[in-house]
């Protein structure tokens, strides 16, 4: 694993300060002189409206917004890129305090390609009327700045692990994306399938996630969330043990056997696929959810006929769907997508079997938003590289 950098401690407060919850800024607040009730306010101003600004929290006492500003309070995050592509797409560059960068991806939804990233949620619509006037947008999001997970077929981790990202970087993203929304969206669906491996810092992301969740703040069900692994087993473990299991769970899975997956993903030496498998049988999904079953197909390493009946034998019995991934162009991977032939035969053979798998669409790869494409700019990637090379 990488070794991370401290961040300077004015950016480490302001990033403590934004991750707070309501009783954790009650207890700031009383040793401030300040009534409990205004806890509350700011926590809203933060976490459902997304005002950063001190300044602009205008229904607080000017003393207190006063006292907001010394302690260094801004927004986490500048966006500094949104790309668009012509299916609606939108990729967006964060600038973090550190002069790092992560992006996150707005992805306006079909009823087709809805099933993809949020069949519960859409489920959920289906029974009750929900959010027909709307479009729909799920948004992907990052928690790491780089990755460790060294996925051969994935742009993310190809200069490692910079840093893990602190709760309010990952809420940020949320929140500066929602004003990125056009009149006829609505934010429906988080996914944490950005940069990075959310179960790597789990600490973090699993603040995020309450603080996304909290009904002072955004709200959001923990049906409409989505946390992504490559499969980190005790990330698996106490996510289901934190959150009951309401919080969706995607697995990267990319692979039937510990020899093909093995070899495009090394974390698979450490956590081999029977007791990943023994993970997923334990984790308590409540009743009529599933767990996401994550398969990229690639051109000639995973992508046969007996690799999708071994597949079929793998998950028996476990509730899962499975979104299969054509992979997406990565330069410099040496790996591609096979024929549309041989991802239509690959799904017959699942679908024959009674899973529920859909063909992942397309979404958003002429700006390299697509899954797997989301990646530190090349300067980036070649100075991390002759940091290597100079410490070898």
């Amino acid at each position: 694993m990488n070794e991370e950098p401290e961040l300077p401690a004015e950016v480490a407060t302001n990033l403590a300060l934004l991750a707070r919850l309501p009783e954790e800024w009650e207890t700031a607040f009383a040793e401030l002189g300040e009534p409990k009730y205004r806890a509350r306010q700011v926590f809203r101003w933060l976490l459902r409206r997304g005002v950063f600004e001190p300044a602009q929290m205008s229904d607080l006492a000017l003393s207190l917004r006063e006292k907001l500003g010394n302690l260094g309070l801004r927004s986490p995050v500048e966006v500094t890129r949104v790309q668009r592509s012509q299916d609606g797409t939108r990729k967006l560059l964060l600038t973090l305090f550190d002069g790092g960068s992560v992006e996150c991806v707005l992805i306006p939804m079909t009823r087709l390609d809805a099933d993809a990233d949020a069949a519960a949620a859409v489920e959920d619509e289906t029974e009750t009327g929900e959010g027909e006037e709307k479009t729909k947008v799920t948004l992907c999001i990052s928690t790491q700045y780089g990755c460790a997970m060294g996925c051969r077929f994935c742009a993310s981790g190809r200069a490692g692990l910079l840093r893990g990202l602190k709760a309010a970087e990952i809420v940020a993203q949320v929140l500066v994306s929602k004003r990125y929304l056009e009149p006829h969206e609505d934010l429906k669906n988080l996914v944490f399938m950005g940069m990075g491996e959310p179960l790597h810092h789990y600490d973090e992301t699993a603040r995020a996630l309450r603080l996304l969740m909290h009904p002072e703040g955004l709200g959001m069900s923990p049906r409409r969330i989505t946390v992504s692994t490559v499969g980190l087993v005790p990330g698996i473990q106490k996510l289901g043990r934190d959150f009951d299991g309401k919080v969706g769970l995607a697995v990267s899975l990319h692979a039937p056997n510990d020899a093909v997956r093995s070899s495009i993903m090394p974390m698979n030496d450490r956590f081999p696929v029977a007791e990943l498998m023994r993970a997923l049988r334990a984790y308590p999904l409540p009743r009529r959810r599933r767990i996401t079953i994550e398969y990229t197909l690639i051109n000639g390493v995973n992508d046969a006929r007996e690799h999708a009946h071994e597949l079929v034998s793998l998950l028996r019995e476990l509730p899962v769907k499975i979104n299969l991934i054509p992979m997406n162009p990565v330069e410099g991977s040496g790996y591609g997508a096979p024929s549309t032939t041989r991802v239509t035969e690959f799904q017959r053979v699942l679908s024959a079997a009674g899973y529920s798998c859909f063909v992942r669409t397309r979404r958003g790869d002429e700006v390299d938003a697509a899954c797997g494409q989301l990646a530190l700019s090349p300067a980036v990637i070649e100075l991390r590289r002759r940091d290597k090379s100079s410490t070898a």
